[in-house]
């Protein structure tokens, strides 16, 4: 059986903070975003905790898009991502 694997891209940002993620797309295993998101941080050690705050929800300024659809479940990060899937993970940057 193939691995479940997506197609992740990140915005520029994200790489130069942890750059083990250089050089995307990245190809990840995973069959939901928590998983994703997960997977992201054995790559990038705190990773996880830039993307979600201290109780496992989406950060205010961060939204994920599988597929071209922002996911619904921005506390528990159950959505699914399919086999093949693309998934980008975006961050809006403040300040001036």
């Amino acid at each position: 059986m193939l691995p479940h694997v997506a197609q992740v891209e990140l915005t520029q940002h994200l790489p130069t903070l942890f750059p083990q993620l250089r050089g995307g797309p990245l190809q990840i295993e995973a069959t939901t975003v928590a998983e994703l998101v997960a997977a992201l941080d054995g790559i990038a050690p705190g990773v996880a905790f830039y993307i979600c705050d201290e109780r496992g929800c989406l950060r205010r300024h961060v939204n994920i898009f599988v597929d071209k659809e922002l996911i619904r479940d921005r506390r528990g990060l159950t959505d699914a991502v399919p086999a093949g899937g693309q998934v980008h993970i975006l961050q809006a940057l403040s300040g001036g």
